[in-house]
């Protein structure tokens, strides 16, 4: 059963959440530079989350059935890294995109935002899916509204990501987040319009594409860690994370902050409008 949030004050606590989340990525940016470690950065994000926001990471010591505790902040994936990479002492280099995945815990609601970072100069062809994605995950946002169907924001996310040349990761997917870190609905980046839950006023989740420049198959990471997944034929992956709330007339992204990159020209100018509000 989805989670909807049906009073002001924790609808108020994840809009607060989901800001501080995109005011951490905001944080984190000058320093996500060629010679800097991952183990670094996610220093840097434990110390600011803590000291600075006065809120908890909510990875740190996260552990769902079947899987070793996270031991981290944050997460740190690295070109091929698909998702949940464990920050370590490797220096970042030149030519390197990295997704940054911070959550934070304020107040007992949870705020959970990812973006991806070019490293120095970076190729045309790393560069193009960073944005592909980044506009893949607004071509699904730009479809939640009251009444429409879950499968209406996977398929957009599917055809845009498709027509561009990449493939879209099956096994990972967005989720439902409020005092629990990951709730339902499962929200898809594939599928066919008209399927899936129908979405309601009040319901928070994710939408969090990952996409890949080869094809769409991934496997364990090396690093045998329990955690970090990468692609299969070790082609470039990116990803992007917004916390979108259903209002009754259409969404809200709740991760948003003054850091954020632009949202794309396509998106309607009054959404553009709520979404800042």
């Amino acid at each position: 059963m989805s989670i909807t949030i049906k009073d002001a004050a924790g609808i108020e606590g994840l809009r607060v959440a989901g800001r501080l989340a995109g005011e951490l990525l905001d944080y984190l940016t000058p320093f996500v530079k060629p010679g800097v470690t991952t183990n670094e950065i996610n220093q840097l994000a434990h110390d600011y989350t803590i000291n600075v926001q006065k809120a908890i990471p909510a990875t740190l010591g996260y552990g769902p059935p079947s899987y070793p505790p996270y031991p981290k902040s944050l997460c740190t994936s690295v070109n091929h890294q698909v998702c949940h990479g464990v920050p370590n002492d490797k220096p970042l280099k030149k030519g390197d995109i990295v997704n940054l995945d911070v959550t934070g815990i304020k107040d007992g609601w949870h705020g959970d935002s990812s973006r991806m970072f070019l490293v120095g100069d970076c190729s045309i062809a790393a560069r193009r899916l960073c944005q592909v994605t980044y506009e893949a995950m607004w071509h699904g946002i730009m479809k939640v509204k009251p009444g429409a169907r879950l499968g209406d924001v996977g398929h957009a996310i599917q055809t845009f990501a498709e027509k561009s040349g990449y493939s879209v990761v099956r096994e990972f997917c967005g989720h439902g987040i409020g005092q629990k870190f990951h709730e339902e609905p499962q929200v898809m980046h594939y599928g066919r319009p008209g399927t899936m839950e129908e979405l309601k006023p009040g319901m928070v989740f994710t939408i969090e594409p990952m996409i890949n420049i080869g094809k769409r198959d991934i496997k364990d990471g090396p690093e045998k860690d329990g955690w970090s997944i990468v692609t299969r034929d070790h082609s470039l992956s990116a990803q992007w994370e917004h916390m979108v709330l259903v209002t009754e007339t259409g969404y809200e992204v709740l991760t948003l902050s003054a850091g954020s990159p632009p949202i794309p020209d396509f998106v309607p100018q009054p959404s553009r409008e709520k979404t800042a509000a």
